[in-house]
């Protein structure tokens, strides 16, 4: 502690008073921007992970959302391109499984008409064999009628038994005879064996069934054979009127 005065004290020149203080040194450049990195870093370090993010400059920022953006970009377009693929192949699946119902019901369709011709002519080659036995027997008796005697008309009767009954199993199973005789020629019914002038009737009308014709349901097993009319020529008619 100085033993000087107040007074005495206050009127020292500043030369004494700064040397009293101690040196002072100046500071550089340099100085001056290590203590500035120096504070930065400090604070840096001091401040919130938030605060720090937003320190951050804008396209740094910016770069991990547009890689993630291209990415999912890529991962779309991929996407988008197996669903076209899925896409195409049903479309396939369906075209082909359209074809492969319309075959089956094409199928199933011709199964069931094969099933019922079968069962409604299945038997048809069986009956034309069957009808020259018939016409073997129309025949007997025919020829029995003509020349009929007490001797045979027994045997006759038992032939028109057969017959009665051919016909009887044959008209179960759909087989019935052409009517022919007085009708107009048909030629999906008839086979024209010859033709006859014939004034009393309309040209083209049977006279005569030479072999009789049957069908099996609405099919034709065999056509009658017969004879029709035609019309008379001029001297044919003045024949015929001479007689």
């Amino acid at each position: 502690m100085s033993d000087l005065p107040d007074d005495l004290a206050d009127d020292r020149p500043e030369e004494e008073s700064s040397e009293e203080q101690g040196p002072t040194i100046e500071a550089s450049a340099e100085l001056e921007e290590a203590l500035r990195e120096a504070t930065e870093a400090v604070e840096a370090r001091e401040a919130p992970p938030a605060e720090a993010e937003a320190a951050d400059s804008p396209a740094a920022a910016a770069s991990p959302d547009k890689l993630t953006i291209e990415l999912l970009s890529v991962e779309l377009q991929d996407l988008k391109g197996v669903y076209e693929a899925k896409l195409k192949e049903f479309d396939e699946l369906s075209e082909q499984s359209l074809r492969l119902q319309a075959e089956f019901e094409n199928f199933r369709r011709r199964s069931l008409k094969e099933k019922q011709e079968s069962f409604k002519f299945g038997h048809q080659n069986l009956v034309k064999d069957l009808l020259s036995a018939v016409d073997n027997l129309e025949r007997a008796l025919e020829h029995g009628a003509q020349n009929a005697g007490p001797e045979v008309r027994g045997i006759l009767d038992g032939v028109e038994l057969v017959h009665r009954e051919f016909l009887g199993a044959l008209a179960k199973h759909g087989v019935k005879e052409v009517e022919a005789e007085g009708k107009l020629f048909d030629p999906a019914d008839h086979e024209a064996m010859g033709q006859v002038p014939n004034t009393e009737v309309p040209p083209n009308t049977v006279l005569q069934v030479l072999q009789k014709g049957y069908v099996i349901h609405d099919r034709m097993l065999r056509p009658a054979r017969v004879i029709v009319s035609r019309e008379a020529a001029q001297d044919e008619a003045d024949s015929g009127d001479d007689e």
